[in-house]
């Protein structure tokens, strides 16, 4: 008679999985409790229920608890399905009544594996049944032939036994664990398994002797005699006692060493970076999870090694040459790691050290300073600097939720960056960082209030700052600059609400009011006369590269009525970093359209001469870093001159920034620059400022 399974799941796609999973057997299903019931009743023989406990209408517990009651389906074996976070679920399982379970998402082979195991069991108790019966020898046959290993005692296990003979051990028994009947009779399976799983083992045994458990099934560890290990799926059922023989028991064992080891190489996957070998964050996380609740009272601390300039050896050499230096630094770094000290790659150029259990805050010091040395030595020929953050936390105190954790220690570890001269210096978190935290979080609430276009006294405005045409000596336009007011923390620099606003994205909503204020101001400007002045907006590369950039800034030139041709827009050196095929083509689009595209603080990041020509700009602004050096070197050796020349080269017009001084003018005139912008020649006005700056300066005509 073939082997009846009822598959019942929720899920159709896990009940075709089952299904073709089990082919060898007749398979029936049910979507939910209520028909798993009549299939129960309708069928003569169910042999095997897989049921998952998670479904609508009647849920697996019900359908336990109606075969529990129904002495026609007592030999129906249910075997549950549940997820590997549900413990409680397994437990609460077993105790209804199932005899196994498997967990989700589904194994093929651990699901044949299990089913394979009870089938044969069932055979054998059909055939046992028979034999009884019938006064056959079929038993005989199937134990000899089984492709599991199956042990038959009639005393308690793990003892050595007084009465060999009344020990059965089948041939594929033998050939798993590598050793003949008479010497498992002689040892016994606690002195074969492996030493880890031995204490769960006799915990499982004790519940069957005591009543507790009619059977258990847990996967376990044989050690051979060479000393290899297999891996088996063992079930030991309890059997009816059969004349003085009080104890008897049925072992079944099937060999899963193939299956363990495709397991534990995705589990290898999921848990480590692919390329240095390192655990990533996932396991980070998890680890800091399970120590939260197992090692309150331990001295625990994160140290961050922040390689973020590593980017600029990406932008140079190329990105191949940046992973191998990681892959360098991770192996140089390992050798750091103990049994309380566990070394991560979390994040692109950032590694984590994992230190548990140390006594004094001097041990860290200590720590990060070898650690300092090694990456200084690492990195000297290829001039990488970097930082190391640090965060201490445990010791009995209450711990934050592991995403706070991590966000500390990011902002350790980007502080200790450009911390000093000196490279990876050492900046551990705390009140100064609380604040500093604290002070970054209010500055994205108010960006987001403002994003979000809700009523708030928090406000995005612009200052212009006037731009000098050398070859006409009036005014030609403005940059139009972003300030933030917040009503809790009052005027806050753009080098600290950008950077913000970028790493949460708002930047492109932000934006977007940034070019209304800016639109409106060249409105202005047409009002009062003066049609032929152009404006300039910064533009974050995160807002350039956001789906559907160009569309909605022509959207909005066309509605507020602005001329492209009197806009242009200025991006930082950061686009360097970037995709040229994707960001030229941004820039051909806007070009088309009239507008202007600049490159701002030239000089101070990414880019080079060479590598400007790759780009399709028209203007090049030089940093402000080379204006002041005009005042500290001979002109004739200082290399603005040189700079403006091979701009002009590339078809680009040159804007020098930071002009203070009357010098720095007239250096700037001899070598041919187009336009300045600074002190020298106005401060950042307001709108109504910039209007009277321009009626008493003069007019210069369009770009």
């Amino acid at each position: 008679m073939p082997i009846t399974v009822l598959v019942v799941d929720d899920s159709s796609a896990d009940r075709l999985l089952i299904k073709n999973t089990l082919s060898d057997y007749r398979v029936l299903e049910a979507c939910d409790g209520v028909e798993a019931a009549r299939i129960i009743e309708s069928e003569e023989e169910i042999d095997i229920l897989i049921l998952d406990l998670n479904m609508p209408n009647m849920d697996g517990f019900a359908v336990l608890e109606l075969i529990k009651n129904s002495e026609r389906n007592k030999k129906l074996r249910p075997i549950i399905l549940t997820a590997y976070d549900e413990i409680e679920n397994e437990i609460k399982g077993l105790k209804s009544g199932a005899v196994d379970f498997i967990h989700k998402p589904i194994h093929s082979l651990a699901l044949k594996a299990r089913v394979d195991v009870h089938a044969a069991l069932i055979n054998a108790e059909r055939t046992l049944e028979k034999k009884l019966s019938e006064q056959v020898l079929t038993f005989d046959m199937v134990f000899e032939q089984a492709p599991i290993g199956i042990a038959i005692s009639h005393n308690r296990f793990p003892k050595e036994y007084d009465d060999p003979s009344k020990i059965r051990i089948n041939p594929m028994y033998q050939k798993i664990t590598g050793r003949t009947k008479e010497e498992l009779i002689k040892l016994g399976w606690a002195k074969i398994t492996h030493p880890d799983d031995v204490a769960e083992e006799l915990e499982n045994f004790r519940k069957v002797e005591s009543g507790e458990l009619k059977e258990y099934s847990m996967e376990k560890r044989y050690i051979r005699p060479d000393g290899s290990v297999v891996w088996v799926n063992v079930t030991v059922y309890s059997l009816l006692p059969i004349g003085e023989n009080k104890f008897n028991y049925i072992c079944l064992v099937q060999d899963i060493t193939e299956r363990k080891q495709i397991e534990f190489e995705r589990k290898y996957i999921s848990e480590h970076d692919r390329w240095t070998g390192l655990y990533n964050r996932e396991y980070l996380v998890s680890l800091l999870e399970k120590h939260a609740k197992t090692m309150q009272c331990s001295k625990k601390a994160l140290i961050c090694i922040n390689l973020s300039m590593a980017e600029l050896l990406t932008a140079n050499y190329g990105y191949q040459y940046t992973q191998n230096m990681i892959k360098k630094a991770a192996e140089a770094l390992s050798r750091f790691c103990s049994e309380s000290c566990v070394l991560f790659y979390p994040s692109e150029n950032r590694f984590v050290f994992y230190l548990f259990g140390y006594k004094q805050r001097s041990e860290l010091d200590e720590f990060c300073g070898k650690v300092a040395q090694t990456l200084e030595s690492l990195f000297v020929t290829d001039r990488i600097t970097g930082g190391i953050g640090v965060l201490e936390f445990g010791g009995g105190q209450e711990e934050p939720e592991v995403d706070e954790l991590l966000r500390k220690l990011l902002v350790a570890s980007d502080k200790s960056v450009g911390l000093s001269e000196k490279n990876f210096q050492v900046c551990f978190y705390d009140k100064e960082l609380e604040e500093l935290v604290n002070r970054e979080r209010d500055i994205g609430e108010a960006l987001g209030r403002i994003a979000a276009g809700a009523p708030c006294e928090d406000e995005i405005y612009l200052e212009f700052q006037p731009v000098l045409d050398l070859r006409c000596g009036a005014v030609c336009g403005f940059e139009a600059l972003a300030r933030l007011r917040s009503q809790k923390l009052g005027l806050v620099s753009p080098k600290e609400f950008v950077p913000i606003a970028e790493k949460t994205k708002l930047i492109i909503p932000v934006g977007e009011r940034v070019f209304e204020k800016a639109f409106l101001f060249l409105g202005k400007l047409k009002q009062r006369g003066f049609g032929d002045m152009h404006v300039s907006v910064n533009v974050s590369v995160i807002q350039l590269l956001s789906p559907g950039f160009t569309k909605n800034l022509f959207a909005l030139i066309d509605k507020m009525g602005v001329d492209p041709r009197q806009i242009c827009i200025e991006i930082t050196e950061s686009v360097f970093a970037s995709d040229y095929e994707k960001i030229n083509s941004i820039f051909d689009e806007l070009r088309s359209a009239g507008l202007q595209i600049a490159i701002d603080d030239f000089g101070t990041g990414y880019s080079s001469l060479a590598r400007e020509k790759e780009l399709k700009v028209d203007c090049m602004k030089i940093d402000k870093i080379f204006i002041d050096k005009l005042l500290e070197t001979d002109p004739h050796k200082a290399i603005t001159g040189d700079i403006i020349s091979m701009a002009h080269r590339l078809g680009q017009y040159v804007i020098a920034e930071g002009v203070e001084h009357k010098p720095q003018l007239s250096y700037l005139i001899e070598h041919g620059c187009d336009r300045v912008q600074g002190y020298l020649i106005s401060r950042p006005l307001g709108e109504e400022k910039a209007l009277e700056f321009l009626e008493s300066f003069g007019v210069g005509g369009a770009i």
